[in-house]
């Protein structure tokens, strides 16, 4: 009986990649230290490359839940009405990333705006980090026409910023640590914590998250499991030490030891408290998303409060928001 109810609870769960990456890292920890199963869930995860392959494996059914970003959920993961995406658990805020000034412009360049007319690096053109860049920069009333931007991947990123090629950058971490701690940058603007990007942008966002179909939602009791098991993982990854987790992840997530270190230290703060949001933070990240590429007119996008499963809504005052309570 008790397989039988195992195999009842089975979820299969697309990870967006590479697997060491730190917005995901929660369902990489709660795998290896068996929270899955202690709440009596079986989890297959699978890495897909990148956000966009997440969603679309929800989108055409191959898994239940896609760990991935809002962005890629909205643009990819559904296909009709009747699949409207739900938030089962939120991960972060925003990309972990910090816009990165070159030390040469040290107390020459001291806001977001005053970037006009410098050369901005970004990894990729479309990814989440270039979006919640355009954020900072809408914030600051500074058009994207206003600076030179180019993409070079991550590494290319850092070696320019380093050689003084580009005058600042959208640097994910553990790399944005790094040069700071070397003195190669300083940081303009952060989004590496939830409230690190409050102070940034002057409202709360949601980027990643765990997403399902609302035509495919697992069991409440399933979801629940599944929260606690990651919120035992954030909590887990906020107290470890690096060797001592290490030791027990798969190579592929920890990667080089020293960067898993540095990975980890920037990722005990990263996460959203208890994988709650507001649906005003997610309305501003629906808006933050449109800005920066317009929605195809023939996606459908879901109301924040139709969006978000109601137990992954933040309760203030212990109420829970009663437009979402359905």
């Amino acid at each position: 009986m008790i397989g039988l109810i195992l195999l009842l609870q089975t979820l299969s769960i697309a990870v967006s990649g590479p697997p060491a990456s730190a917005e995901y890292l929660p369902l990489r920890v709660a795998d290896a230290e068996g929270y899955f199963t202690r709440e009596g869930l079986t989890v297959t995860l699978r890495t897909t490359r990148a956000e966009v392959g997440a969603a679309e494996a929800l989108a055409q059914a191959q898994v239940d839940l896609a760990a991935t970003s809002l962005e890629a959920i909205l643009r990819f993961g559904t296909r009709t009405v009747t699949q409207a995406p739900r938030l089962a658990f939120a991960l972060t805020a925003a990309p972990p990333v910090a816009l990165l000034l070159s030390a040469s412009l040290d107390g020459t360049v001291r806001s977001v705006e005053q970037l006009a007319g410098l050369r901005v690096g970004v990894a990729a053109p479309g990814d989440p980090a270039h979006t919640w860049l355009l954020a900072l920069f809408a914030r600051s009333r500074l058009s994207i026409a206003q600076v030179e931007m180019v993409s070079l991947g991550d590494r290319g990123l850092v070696a320019a910023l380093e050689k003084g090629e580009i005058q600042a950058g959208a640097v994910e971490e553990p790399a944005a640590s790094r040069l700071v701690s070397e003195r190669h940058a300083v940081i303009l603007a952060d989004l590496r914590t939830p409230a690190a990007v409050e102070r940034a942008l002057g409202v709360a966002t949601v980027n990643a998250g765990v997403f399902m179909r609302a035509d495919r939602k697992p069991a409440d009791r399933d979801l629940a499991a599944l929260g606690r098991a990651l919120r035992d993982a954030e909590r887990l990854i906020a107290t470890s030490s690096a060797d001592a987790l290490a030791a027990r992840l798969p190579r592929a997530v920890v990667g080089i030891p020293d960067e898993f270190a540095r990975r980890l230290e920037a990722a005990r703060a990263l996460y959203l408290p208890e994988g709650a949001v507001t649906l005003p933070q997610v309305r501003e990240s629906i808006a933050i998303v449109r800005a920066h590429m317009p929605f195809s007119p023939a996606l459908r996008i879901p109301r924040p409060e139709d969006l978000v499963y109601a137990p992954a809504l933040k309760r203030a005052g212990g109420r829970q928001d009663p437009a979402a309570a359905r």
